[in-house]
């Protein structure tokens, strides 16, 4: 059984941090006939929601937004990398709607978006032996959404990875290709991160909200548990 372990060097770098997991097993993750405009809907509220953390004038001044850049001044990073709650919140700061990509992903994003929480997701069954959180040592190998070329991982970069390589860059920046969210997934990992005590405040109601989506759109039901300093799941 794929699990998720957190190494030392990433406590050491965030130690307030808590990261939400939730496991899910036999997923049909097709759109149903009776689902068709479901998910872009949910997306859609989803959107609305999150325009309460879009308080200030000026984007990088939000909260959340200064929260994670401070955060990723913390470790080796390639240019330009942003949390990836900052990249769903700017689509909507800038008037774009986020388009339905499958129902997992979906729903991950619509929560994401309504807690402000960064949040991401992936396939247990291409995960190569156990999955963990922490520092690289670099080159690890890792080949982006959409890209044809390996990006290995920097050394000092916070990255998720597995006994083949990098699983996703800079937290939940950018996802690795041989891991994602499909049509095909039929077991998931989901994981969610907050780095101090005012986003570990909206972590546990918008982990139960992940899981109650999966339980009411796709009808399977999701583990959820919690990593903190000292602790793993194996």
């Amino acid at each position: 059984m794929t699990t998720i372990n957190v190494d030392e060097g990433f406590w050491q770098l965030f130690p307030d941090a808590k990261i939400g997991v939730l496991t899910v097993h036999g997923i049909d993750n097709h759109v149903k006939a009776e689902q068709t405009n479901h998910f872009q809907e949910l997306l859609d509220a989803s959107a609305e929601k999150s325009r309460q953390f879009l308080v200030e004038d000026v984007f990088r001044d939000n909260a959340v937004i200064s929260q994670w850049r401070t955060a990723f001044t913390q470790f080796k990073k390639k240019k330009g990398a942003r949390s990836s709650i900052e990249a769903l919140l700017k689509r909507i700061d800038q008037g774009n709607a986020l388009q339905s990509i499958n129902p997992l992903v979906d729903i991950y994003n619509s929560v994401s978006l309504s807690f402000a929480m960064p949040c991401g997701g992936e396939d247990l069954n291409k995960i190569d032996g156990t999955m963990r959180l922490g520092i690289a040592e670099g080159g690890e190998s890792f080949r982006p959404l959409g890209e044809d070329e390996d990006q290995p991982a920097l050394n000092g970069e916070v990255i998720y990875y597995d006994q083949t390589g990098a699983i996703c860059r800079c937290l939940n920046w950018r996802d690795a290709q041989r891991t994602m969210l499909t049509e095909a997934t039929t077991d998931a990992i989901l994981v969610m991160e907050a780095i101090n005590d005012e986003q570990q405040q909206r972590l546990a109601p918008a982990m139960d909200q992940l899981k109650e989506h999966i339980e009411q759109m796709l009808g399977v039901t999701g583990d959820v548990f919690y990593l903190e300093q000292h602790t793993s799941k194996d």
